[in-house]
């Protein structure tokens, strides 16, 4: 299956911008060191949800649809959330991040947390925060928790 994941993830990645996202992941990890680049794709994706703001959801249900609404408008996959007795498991499938490269799946997803973490702040989970708990898996699937975490 991961064959068929791979041809159809390329396919989503526009050909006008693989290169030059390739390029320029490869100039920022000579530059910047790993940590400094999860930390700079976190602020990045904070922006992001800052200029597309959610509405107001009442169930984890409806956050789901609301988020995979908009994710499928930017053709940036899919979201399951699932509500777990001490967080929030976030799954996000199918995000064109291999379009930096596969040495840059160390510190893209950082992109993701940085958007979930400023919505579902935005939504009233202050005080918990959003990590990602999981590498970019065979199946394109990245996972997130909301809850709280240890500093």
């Amino acid at each position: 299956m991961a064959p068929i994941l791979d041809y159809l993830l390329e396919r989503q990645i526009s050909p006008q911008w693989r290169g030059m996202l390739s390029a320029l992941a490869s100039e920022f990890e000579a530059q910047i060191g790993r940590d400094e680049l999860r930390q700079l794709m976190h602020r990045v994706g904070n922006r992001f949800a800052l200029a597309h703001p959610l509405p107001a959801c009442a169930s984890t249900a409806e956050l789901e649809q609301v988020l995979n609404a908009y994710w499928h408008q930017m053709d940036w996959g899919y979201v399951a959330l699932a509500d777990e007795a001490e967080s929030l498991r976030i799954i996000h499938y199918c995000a064109p991040l291999p379009a930096f490269g596969e040495s840059a799946l160390a510190w893209t997803p950082a992109f993701l947390e940085g958007a979930y973490q400023t919505w579902l702040s935005a939504l009233g989970a202050q005080g918990l925060s959003v990590v990602q708990t999981s590498a970019f898996g065979e199946d394109s699937s990245l996972e997130f928790r909301l809850g709280r975490h240890p500093a």
